[in-house]
């Protein structure tokens, strides 16, 4: 995956996210699967931002960005920069 495909993926999660975060305030707010797939959403944000952090650094120190990987959730849950 290049960082186009990255920042994609990142661009459709992120409208997602957004969708489901309207809808949370609502009347009737979300449905359980609808909070599950809000977390799950979240989880794939943080993953992705930090693949593309990865290949930048690899890149900026003229490494293969292709060596980055997609790392555990517990790993990236609530980076801070």
């Amino acid at each position: 995956m290049d960082d186009r495909e990255i920042i994609d993926n990142i661009g459709g999660l992120v409208s997602e996210e957004r969708e489901l975060r309207d809808r949370s305030t609502q009347e009737m707010g979300l449905s359980a699967d609808e909070k599950s797939r809000l977390r799950t959403v979240e989880i794939q944000l943080e993953q992705y931002w930090d693949l593309l952090r990865q290949r930048r650094a690899l890149s900026e120190f003229g490494e293969d960005p292709s060596g980055a990987k997609v790392r555990p959730p517990g790993e990236v849950e609530g980076y801070q920069n």
